[in-house]
């Protein structure tokens, strides 16, 4: 039986006088988080970073859902480092969350570590490298089910030693720990070009409370952190401000699996739903190695097991669970942008008296053009009989300003442009003019020039002073100028544009076919390699996709949708050619 996997658009470039807009596709379906270029890679010229706006966060002016996973590294081999940070962004997820151990670091008083697996510097490069953000957990405490919450035993050796409070001997030891490690934090800081979009300080202190002045100097010790537009967590339920988080803990695979399924189809998609943020405690939980884990009292004394899976998406040596992939899936289909734009200009135009055919255009260092589409542009001051005597090749789609007039093809050489549409003085008529694909035998071979490759008359008079635009669709075409600032639009588009979408793989990409259901016309395009045309009409109806143009984690799918876009992109592991006219050959 065939395998069906949905993929939906996320992103429109809208094709209009001289100008792209790029936007996100809205068709009948719920918004969805479309955030390809909210990465640490594409986010170049960073003003305010992470903030708060009413009930969601924005990242630089733009909104952002924290979709996160929790990942220890010094649970990880730093050797697996790299691998487990790729399977959590193949799996969907923009962040990972991490804690900075103070035991660890600081095992003996003034003797710090920051080599080998405690080189946090270099994971959260890996991370950036990855793709994602850094939510940093660095203490004093950060809990986690390690020993004394991750605090150096040797603070108790004070016998009056108060932890977590104001007490002088703890302030002092946290304020030694903080100058060590805030400034290694401060150079990775999303001002700075890094990673770390936020930092949370404590952890669950409200189910402690020992103390209500020292929340207040915890966040007057990582003051020098908030001057550099990394946004503070304070979690306590008892504090004023505070931000709610949410992490799903998962502590066994039978509690997991089983809620799973409500988390999956209801609270999930509800947070989606409302633009809530979440946090996955843990996506990939590790082992306890050595004497780092601790303990928990609930009815009797629990000491931790070294094992520290977790039940989590990934097992205790980096495996793949089912939970894993449920949840790959879920977010495939529902994560990408909030509705944004961005104008970007057109190739220089080329000026010119008269049509140019797409071979004679002064573009790619004097070769022409080969392939792909050209927009010839003119003003008109009239309505009335456009003809084309046979001099546009292939297909070309006619409108007046933005208005979509009609198909002049091989079987239709005239249209009527309306008087009444030409409303204002000296509108644009726009045709944009497809090549496809020049005759391969025969003795017309010498005449298969595309474009205009001849006047265009307008009620028999030759059109003149053209604007004339090489759409060549290479791949340095759709990768010049990728924008990474981004602004709010709705678009309920119809005509040429360009549209994005985001397919997730995991680590072994096989082969697939792509079908364009409810799609009309154009051309596909993944990872900036060019699959082919797809047409409605048939009679084929998918596109080979094959496997190594794949790659784990994120890929770039442009769809360039000449009239009228479908809400969905199918991928299934069968092809579906219908009827073709296949041309036997038989040489001797």
């Amino acid at each position: 039986p065939s395998m069906l996997t949905l993929l939906r658009p996320v992103g429109i470039l809208y094709l209009s006088s001289g100008l792209l807009v790029l936007a996100q596709f809205r068709g009948h379906f719920s918004p969805r988080m479309n955030q390809i270029f909210l990465t640490p890679s594409r986010m170049i010229n960073r003003g305010v970073g992470l903030k708060v706006e009413g009930s969601s966060f924005t990242l630089d002016g733009s909104p952002f859902l924290i979709i996160a996973g929790t990942i220890h590294y010094f649970r990880v081999p730093r050797e697996y480092w790299r691998d487990r940070l790729q399977k959590l962004k193949a799996c969907g997820f923009n962040t990972v969350t991490t804690h900075i151990p103070w035991n660890l670091h600081e095992p003996r008083k003034g003797w710090f570590y920051f080599t080998a697996n405690l080189d946090f510097v270099y994971v959260f490069t890996m991370a950036s490298e990855a793709g994602l953000w850094v939510i940093l957990c660095p203490g004093p405490y950060v809990g986690g089910d390690l020993d004394l919450g991750g605090l150096p035993s040797w603070l108790l050796r004070d016998p009056k030693m108060k932890l977590r409070t104001t007490y002088k001997g703890f302030t002092k030891a946290v304020n030694h720990y903080f100058d060590k490690i805030i400034p290694m934090i401060v150079q990775l800081q999303y001002a700075k070009g890094g990673p770390i979009i936020a930092v949370q300080v404590e952890n669950e202190y409200g189910s402690y409370h020992q103390d209500k002045r020292y929340l207040k100097y915890i966040k007057k010790v990582s003051a020098p952190l908030t001057f550099l537009h990394i946004y503070i967590f304070l979690i306590s339920l008892s504090h004023k401000g505070l931000l709610m988080f949410p992490n799903f803990n998962f502590l066994s695979h039978l509690s997991f699996s089983s809620y799973l399924r409500a988390v999956l189809k209801k609270e999930v998609r509800e947070m989606f739903n409302a633009s809530f943020s979440l946090n996955f405690y843990m996506f990939h939980g590790g082992t306890n190695f050595g004497f780092m884990g601790g303990s928990a009292s609930l009815d009797n004394y629990l000491p931790m097991i070294t094992s520290y899976d977790y039940g989590a998406l990934l097992t205790e040596n980096g495996e793949y669970t089912p939970e894993y992939f449920s949840y790959q899936d879920f977010f495939s289909f529902s994560l990408g942008t909030y509705t944004r734009f961005l104008f970007l200009f057109l190739p220089q135009p080329i000026s010119s008296v008269k049509p140019i055919c797409m071979e004679k255009l002064s573009v790619n260092q004097g070769s022409g053009q080969s392939s792909g589409y050209v927009l010839y542009e003119t003003m008109i001051i009239s309505g009335g009989l456009l003809t084309t005597k046979g001099h546009l090749q292939d297909r070309g789609q006619v409108f007046v300003d933005d208005i979509y007039i009609g198909i002049l093809d091989h079987s239709t050489n005239h249209l009527t442009i309306p008087t009444k549409m030409v409303y204002k003085n000296n509108p644009t008529l726009r045709i944009l003019v497809e090549n496809q694909g020049r005759l391969a035998y025969g003795q017309n071979i010498n005449k298969e020039r595309k474009g205009l490759i001849g006047d265009i008359y307008l009620n028999n008079s030759p059109l003149r002073k053209f604007k004339i635009y090489s759409l060549d669709m290479k791949t340095k075409f759709l990768r010049r100028d990728l924008p990474n600032i981004w602004k709010p639009v709705v678009f309920k588009h119809q005509g040429p544009a360009f549209f994005l979408g985001i397919l997730r793989m995991g680590n072994y990409p096989r082969d697939t076919f792509i079908k364009m259901e409810g799609w009309t016309k154009g051309v596909i395009f993944i990872n900036g390699q060019n699959l082919g045309r797809y047409w409605n009409i048939g009679p084929q109806e998918t596109l080979y996709l094959p496997g190594p143009w794949l790659r784990p984690g994120s890929n770039e799918i442009i769809v360039f949708e000449e009239f009228k876009p479908g809400l969905q992109i199918h991928f299934t592991n069968m092809s579906h050619l219908g009827m073709v006219p296949w041309r036997a050959n038989c040489s001797i």
